[in-house]
């Protein structure tokens, strides 16, 4: 059983930084990709970045793209996503997601174990 714990979130204004971390349990974290979906009041899930399995390629939604970096380090089993430039659009609830395959997808379905998600509040 692979368990997700994510951490990080927080109230923050516009323009701020905050950095999520999502520690999983388990041996064979580092054998799948790893992603980050987010769900603001209202409207469905949707992703927001990916890294495969070594860290070396990702994958972001345009609206975080050059604003949001993901990352992982193997050695600790955690994930984490670093996010810049916040805007009031990007407060949501954000989950951790770890992969089906080792390389990136960026659809819902490709993703099969779930953290229960940390709270992202950006103020304008």
């Amino acid at each position: 059983q692979v368990q997700l714990v994510e951490s990080g979130g927080g109230l923050v204004q516009a323009g701020g930084s905050l950095r999520l971390s999502c520690a999983a349990s388990g041996r064979t974290f580092s054998n799948y990709a790893m992603a980050w979906f987010r769900q603001a009041p209202g409207k469905e899930r949707e992703f927001a970045a990916a890294i495969d399995w070594t860290g070396d390629i990702t994958n972001y939604a345009d609206s975080v793209k050059g604003r949001f970096t993901i990352s992982r380090d193997n050695a600790k089993n955690t994930v984490y996503l670093q996010m810049n430039s916040l805007k009031p659009e990007d407060t949501a609830v954000y989950y951790c997601a770890r992969g089906t395959k080792f390389y990136v997808t960026t659809t819902y379905s490709s993703y099969d174990y779930w953290g229960q998600g940390t709270q992202v509040t950006v103020s304008s």
